[in-house]
C-alpha cells in the first residue's frame, strides 16, 4: 500500500512539474500585470502566484478532466481580488506600500483585474462576470473604461504662462 501511494505521489509531482514548466512563465506575467509591478521587481506577484500554485497543487487530483491552467488562473484572480479588497478598501490606514511602477499602475485593482483577464488572458466576458460575481454588462463597462484610461491618460498640469514683462530681453 505504501509503495503504491509513493508511486501515485511521484506521478502527481511529475505532472505538476510539467504543468509548471509550461505555464509558470505566463502565470507569473499575469500576476505581475495584476499587481502592476515591473517584471524585474515583482515580489507581490511572486507571492500571489505561489499561493495560487499551492492551491492548484492541493487540488491536483480533483482536476481530472479540467484544465489546470484555468484553475490556477482563477485562483490567481480570486486571491488578487480578495487581497485588493482588503488592502485598498477595508484597511485604508495600513502600513505604507511603495507605489507600483508597472504599465497598469494607473488603473484601480478592479480595472486591472478585468483588463488582464479579458485582454491578456482572453477570457470571455461571461466567464469574467461569473468569476467576479458581476453582471456581464458591468464587466464590459469596466473593460472599456480601463482601456480608455490606458489609451488616453489624463494630461498633466498646463505649463505656466510667461508674462511679457519677465520675458523682455536685456
Amino acid at each position: 500500500m505504501r509503495a503504491r501511494r509513493t508511486v501515485q505521489e511521484a506521478r502527481r509531482v511529475r505532472e505538476f512539474e510539467a504543468f509548471l514548466a509550461g505555464a509558470g512563465g505566463r502565470l507569473l506575467r499575469t500576476a505581475t500585470l495584476l499587481t502592476a509591478e515591473t517584471a524585474e521587481e515583482n515580489p507581490r506577484a511572486r507571492r500571489l502566484l505561489t499561493h495560487a500554485l499551492a492551491h492548484t497543487y492541493a487540488c491536483w487530483d480533483r482536476l481530472r478532466g479540467e484544465d489546470p491552467y484555468n484553475h490556477a488562473r482563477e485562483c490567481l484572480a480570486v486571491r488578487f481580488a480578495r487581497g485588493a479588497w482588503h488592502r485598498y478598501l477595508v484597511l485604508p490606514f495600513g502600513p505604507a506600500r511603495a507605489r507600483p511602477a508597472g504599465p497598469l499602475a494607473v488603473l484601480s485593482p478592479q480595472h486591472r483585474l478585468v483588463l488582464v483577464l479579458r485582454l491578456h488572458e482572453g477570457v470571455a466576458e461571461e466567464q469574467v462576470a461569473a468569476l467576479l460575481g458581476l453582471p456581464a454588462e458591468r464587466v464590459h463597462l469596466i473593460c472599456d473604461r480601463a482601456t480608455a484610461a490606458l489609451l488616453h491618460p489624463p494630461r498633466g498640469p498646463a505649463p505656466a504662462r510667461v508674462s511679457a514683462k519677465t520675458a523682455t530681453p536685456s
